[in-house]
């Protein structure tokens, strides 16, 4: 969102004021809308934070509940494989195996949702972007 920097009415009004006056007015002008870019900046940052600590907390949450029901299923599987006549280590070697490569795929998943969120805080720099050019039209 750009802010308009108000500018004199008619042009005997501008010529009434002094140049000490004018660059008085500008410097206001221009604290004033840096501080506001400041602002928006924090805010539009803040709101990208908030969304990487919900994926960093959805990667923990569910890793930690992973890890808790994993092990007692994967106990479970590798017992059903050795009733079954698998050797004990070959059981607990190929449950591991399987349970690994889960863990990776979830690991993965996680970091992908990471990896779309992009942190550059984009609107302000667009506002900062159409601040510019409307300081050089008026500057003309």
């Amino acid at each position: 969102m750009a802010y308009d920097i108000q500018t004199p009415r008619t042009a005997a009004a501008s010529e009434e004021r002094s140049l000490g006056d004018l660059f008085s007015d500008l410097t206001r002008d221009t604290a004033t809308l840096v501080r506001q870019e400041v602002t928006l900046a924090k805010a539009e940052i803040s709101q990208k934070a908030a969304s990487v600590g919900k994926d960093a907390g959805m990667i923990a949450a569910g890793g930690a509940l992973a890890y808790a029901g994993l092990l007692v299923l994967l106990g479970a599987v590798v017992l059903i494989l050795v009733k079954a006549g698998l050797a004990a280590w070959a059981a607990a070697l190929l449950v591991g195996l399987i349970a690994a490569g889960v863990g990776a795929a979830m690991a993965m998943a996680g970091l992908n949702g990471l990896k779309r969120i992009d942190p550059v805080p984009r609107q302000t720099m667009q506002t900062l972007k159409d601040d510019v050019n409307a300081i050089k039209e008026q500057a003309r």
